[in-house]
């Protein structure tokens, strides 16, 4: 289990540091305290399902990408769009269909 800890602490780790963030920074965004933070990047301990998913949440992608080095080529670059996911991301399917009506009315082409 230990060696599962190490890895996905790197990787979170690698995470921040693409965002150009500091550990700090990254608790904030995540609502975790700093020294969670720390701990889990060291790999010393584990990180609760809430936890990953809050992690998640600030770095705007799917949980799994925080298990894997397969990062879709840019998808880090474009925090605009990751955020906007984000915040997409607990909505239902009712809302998620009255936005996408919205946004396709919005981005008609004007005569």
């Amino acid at each position: 289990m230990e060696g599962l800890q190490k890895r996905f602490g790197r990787l979170v780790a690698a995470h921040r540091r693409r965002h150009g963030w500091t550990q700090r920074t990254l608790a904030e965004k995540a609502e975790l305290s700093e020294d969670m933070i720390s701990r889990i990047e060291a790999g010393t301990t584990g990180a609760s399902f809430s936890s990953i998913d809050a992690l998640a949440s600030a770095f705007g992608v799917d949980p799994a990408e925080l298990f894997t080095t397969e990062i879709p080529g840019g998808a880090l670059e474009r925090r605009t769009l990751n955020e906007v996911v984000a915040q997409l991301t607990p909505l239902t399917d009712r809302d998620l269909k009255w936005l996408s009506g919205l946004i396709s009315a919005a981005l008609k082409p004007r005569n």
